[in-house]
């Protein structure tokens, strides 16, 4: 009798040395009520992103008349590997899409590195340290010359990843940022409320063009599971933002556009590295272009879409196939 009291005692326990490493990494529970850190450092690990931007035009009556999907894979080295005085982000493979057409490539932005910049403008007025002449005179994979407005897109593309990733997602370097957000169901005014950043891009973007951002807001909302990690979600919302701009698309042909916009969002932030984990952002867009020809004006409605993603090494060299 004794002998078979001992044998499930000692399946039993064999079976907890077995689940105990398991036991072990499970991460730490979290309690809805407690006090989070959405600030704190990040890991010194490279991170790997897809981007995608999927801006959709309406005719007036409400029909989709055209879809164009922008695409960008993007690696992070921290600086503490590179040596440098910030994150090194290396486009490792930049693409756009028009409607049903096949995706075609920008070649001049394959492997092309810059180191993320702060304060935000630099003195050439560059956002991020984003070099401007960096998108003058794109072609695409066949050696088409990319249009204006397209241009802007792809360089936009880089913008939108680090206003989400880095100006909401990070501590504000002055005013309120995320580092405010210590409980769920905390909203705040951010810094970057009423902020008008330059959006004159090279020499077909003229200077005088600006983005006016409305009451920018940040919202802890709750917590969430993203590639297996414990994150925060919160949302950003732009408030009543619009903006002009100043197009010369060739010597002779000079286009104002002027409209609104209003875009928002949710973040989810790991709480263990502090990376973004995931982002998503739709903005919806009402303008008015004033042309020097007839028909003189024409107004337009975009729905902009964008849905970022942290993927692993692998994943990432996969999407490149």
């Amino acid at each position: 009798m004794r002998e078979k009291l001992i044998l499930p005692v000692l399946f039993i326990a064999i079976a907890f040395c077995i689940a105990a490493p398991a036991l072990k990494a499970q991460p730490p529970k979290l309690r809805l009520s407690q006090t989070f850190d959405l600030a704190g450092k990040r890991s010194q690990v490279p991170q790997y992103f897809l981007m995608e931007s999927k801006l959709i035009n309406y005719a007036l009556d409400g029909k989709r008349t055209g879809t164009t999907i922008y695409r960008l894979r993007l690696k992070c080295t921290p600086a503490k590997l590179t040596k440098t005085a910030g994150e090194e982000y290396t486009c490792v493979r930049f693409t756009v899409q028009q409607s049903n057409g096949s995706e075609v490539e920008i070649p001049a932005l394959k492997n092309w590195a810059y180191i993320f910049h702060e304060p935000e403008v630099d003195e050439k007025g560059q956002l991020f340290g984003i070099d401007h002449a960096k998108f003058e005179n794109l072609t695409d994979s066949a050696g088409k010359p990319l249009p204006s407005d397209q241009t802007y897109h792809v360089y936009n593309a880089f913008i939108d990843f680090h206003s989400f990733c880095n100006v909401f997602a990070e501590r504000a370097a002055q005013g309120s940022g995320i580092q405010d957000l210590k409980k769920i169901g905390q909203k705040i005014v951010h810094s970057a409320a009423f902020s008008e950043p330059p959006v004159n891009l090279g020499s077909k973007i003229l200077p005088g063009s600006s983005f006016k951002n409305g009451q920018i807001t940040l919202e802890f909302k709750g917590l969430s599971i993203v590639n297996g990690k414990q994150c925060a979600l919160v949302e950003y919302d732009s408030g009543e933002s619009s903006f002009k701009m100043l197009m010369q698309p060739t010597p002779e042909l000079k286009i104002q556009t002027v409209g609104s916009s209003h875009y928002f969002g949710d973040i989810y932030k790991d709480l263990s590295t502090n990376w973004v984990q995931k982002a998503t952002m739709i903005e919806f867009v009402v303008a008015e272009v004033a042309l020097p020809m007839p028909p003189n004006k024409l107004n337009t409605v975009i729905e902009r879409r964008i849905l970022i993603l942290n993927v692993s090494a692998d994943e990432f060299s996969s999407q490149l196939q």
